[in-house]
């Protein structure tokens, strides 16, 4: 069974790639060979295990869905998390009007000590995603593992680099939310 689902954005975020551009910016966002920001799956996996620990849920469900890493007992878990990404026809439409790059904001920040005034050294630019929706699937699960995951989808409100900050305010949701 599988399990489609999506992410809408309220806000800026920023899922990062570990890549700068030189001077310019010091944190870029993950793309795809287009150009196109997506969230990888592991991202979502990630947050979704964390989410479902949180509330509670029992390690034995966790691990089943999830699976575990240790150095004797590795386990891998029966779910598969697709990278979110837009949805075809917007990305063709991003990709045929050539506007990938307006889906991008640059935001800058500094240091400022306790007398209000910067610190040396401590400009950063980061880039940013304008709000947007993105979809991904999750697929290998079965009805209970899915309302187990819709619950963690509910947990989570915010993602990516620059939380506190306010970025990365967003829903996760499978249109499924009222029947479990």
């Amino acid at each position: 069974m599988y399990m489609d689902y999506k992410i809408e954005f309220f806000s800026n975020w920023h899922c990062g790639s570990g890549l700068a551009a030189g001077a310019d910016v010091d944190a870029l966002v993950i793309k795809d060979g287009d150009g196109l920001p997506f969230v990888p799956g592991r991202t979502i996996k990630g947050l979704l295990r964390d989410a479902a620990t949180e509330l509670g849920y029992p390690e034995e469900g966790i691990v089943k869905i999830f699976g575990k890493a240790g150095e004797r007992d590795n386990q891998t878990g029966c779910a598969f998390f697709s990278n979110v990404v837009l949805s075809e026809s917007e990305s063709k439409e991003i990709i045929r009007g050539q506007l990938a790059p307006h889906l991008y904001q640059t935001f800058a920040s500094t240091a400022i000590d306790d007398n209000g005034i910067a610190e040396d050294n401590s400009l950063r630019r980061v880039e940013t995603v304008v709000p947007c929706t993105l979809y991904g699937t999750i697929d290998g699960i079965d009805s209970t593992d899915e309302t187990m995951l819709i619950h963690a989808m509910k947990y989570i409100k915010r993602m990516g680099t620059g939380r506190n900050r306010g970025y990365g305010r967003c829903k996760i949701s499978t249109g499924k939310e009222d029947k479990k």
